[in-house]
């Protein structure tokens, strides 16, 4: 497996400078620091080859093909409300490398198949935080069965450039809204975060892979934004630049308001991608392809829950360590 390495010395002066300016003390960031290696970041680095990355099937494509608790709407089935309007354009995706702050989770459902959903890593406290889509993660609460969960920032083409980061044991954090409410009536609150562990090199993935800013109440008129998602199947992800506009719901079963892109190209697997703008100094994201029918119908256009109270309410517990949600039976 191929990794980049960073020039340590200037990493460290920026995070000093970045810690000044934002008021934390030394002692803050030595609660974050990184761990040695463990067995389970030596153990998924020797699961995830790279036959069984580029075998891997999209997580988010159908009823009974998950391994999930739920079936989730596939993003290739014909539309019903949502879909592009008549004579609208839409942009045109395209595939590339990727960059370093999203990546791929990989996991094995309950037949041992390889899957995959799209993520983002977010800047947090202990520079080990993943974001995506709710109905990607949800199966993972708890005392969930081990299933080889991991993180793969920037995959592509069999290759790890950072590494493989397990995800921790009682580490995916999902609104106990969206387990009560389930993926359609609960469509407002599809979205999730994963801590993760090192890599089997000791980084903690925000310092191997850097990370981008949570957006929240940033309102939903966007433009530019690019969207990047992981499709299923592809060995590179796609990249696409549009812009968010505000979609309210036309389905009663999936009640709220949301973020609507129009992107081609945008299958199953790409859910939990992230919608990201210029920020100085780097990316923010402002949503992840889900909510509104996890997601969309139509590979033409994608949705994302709203990032409002409840995105950052979920970001506060996963960076302090609060006992995750989970399903009530």
């Amino acid at each position: 497996m191929v990794r980049r390495t960073r020039n340590i010395r200037h990493a460290a002066v920026l995070a000093a400078t970045v810690l000044l300016s934002a008021g934390l003390t030394p002692a803050a960031f030595a609660a974050g620091a990184p761990s040695t290696p463990g067995p389970d970041a030596a153990e998924l680095s020797g699961f995830w080859t790279a036959a069984r990355m580029t075998a891997a099937r999209p997580g988010d494509t159908g009823p009974g093909d998950t391994g999930q608790d739920e079936s989730m709407a596939a993003r290739t089935t014909e539309p019903t409300v949502d879909g592009p309007r008549p004579g609208e354009v839409i942009p045109p995706s395209k595939s590339f490398d990727g960059i370093p702050q999203a990546g791929t989770f990989f996991w094995t459902d309950a037949s041992g198949t390889g899957r995959t959903c799209s993520g983002a890593v977010v800047r947090s406290p202990g520079h080990n935080l993943v974001l995506s889509a709710g109905h990607c993660l949800k199966g993972y609460s708890g005392s969930s069965p081990k299933r080889h969960l991991a993180f793969v920032p920037q995959y592509h083409d069999g290759l790890t450039p950072f590494g493989i980061f397990p995800v921790q044991d009682n580490g995916v954090y999902v609104s106990q809204q969206y387990y009560d409410k389930g993926e359609h009536a609960g469509a407002a609150y599809d979205f999730g975060f994963a801590v993760t562990e090192a890599n089997q090199d000791g980084q903690r993935l925000e310092d191997a892979a850097d990370g981008v800013e949570l957006l929240t109440g940033s309102g939903y008129a966007h433009a530019p934004v690019r969207m990047i998602g992981y499709p299923g199947g592809a060995q590179k992800p796609l990249e696409c630049l549009s812009k968010t506009t505000k979609w309210a719901s036309d389905d009663s079963a999936d009640p709220g308001t949301f973020e609507r892109i129009a992107c081609a190209g945008f299958v199953g697997g790409t859910s939990g991608g992230p919608m990201l703008v210029a920020r100085p100094g780097g990316w923010g994201v402002i949503g992840v392809i889900g909510g509104y029918h996890t997601g969309g119908n139509t590979p033409q256009v994608s949705y994302s829950a709203y990032f409002g109270p409840a995105t950052q309410a979920l970001y506060k517990a996963a960076t302090t360590g609060a006992p995750p949600a989970g399903p009530t039976s």
